[in-house]
């Protein structure tokens, strides 16, 4: 039997420190410490060459459990739908108007953070309710 590895999830985004403090607040991961000789995120960025400047930034499980989250800087804007997405479990265990109304309260709690709300897809005799959703650049994922 193989083991079990660690790993990154990897965004490629326009603004990474954006994209990544929105997922901070989503789903409870910190940013990284302040490197070793600066007092601020914003005087490390600052003695970086300009080319450099908020190319990255890194989201983790302060409990050190979940994947650490990467996000980097890409000149291109996303232009189709993702062929992997987060799905962010807040409803588990929960069915019928209980699940819905958990899954529409952190819906509200994240548009409130720049997401943007999709398509609320309703129980159906093989699923759970889930809604679709967009974080600030428009990577899909689903409240389950």
């Amino acid at each position: 039997m193989p083991s079990v590895k660690k790993f990154q999830i990897t965004f490629d985004c326009a603004d990474p420190e954006r994209v990544g403090r929105f997922w901070c607040e989503a789903i409870g991961y910190v940013p990284p410490q302040t490197p070793d000789g600066f007092d601020s995120w914003e005087a490390y960025t600052a003695a970086q060459p300009a080319e450099q400047r908020g190319s990255w930034f890194v989201a983790s499980d302060p409990e050190g459990v979940g994947p650490r989250m990467y996000f980097q800087r890409v000149p291109e804007g996303k232009v189709v739908k993702n062929r992997v997405h987060l799905d962010v479990r807040v409803g588990t265990g929960l069915v019928g108007e209980e699940r819905l109304a958990v899954l529409e309260a952190e819906c509200a709690r994240l548009v409130a953070l720049g997401a943007t709300r999709g398509q609320l897809l309703l129980a159906d005799e093989h699923n759970e309710s889930c809604q679709n959703m967009q974080d600030v650049e428009g990577n899909e994922f689903c409240l389950d």
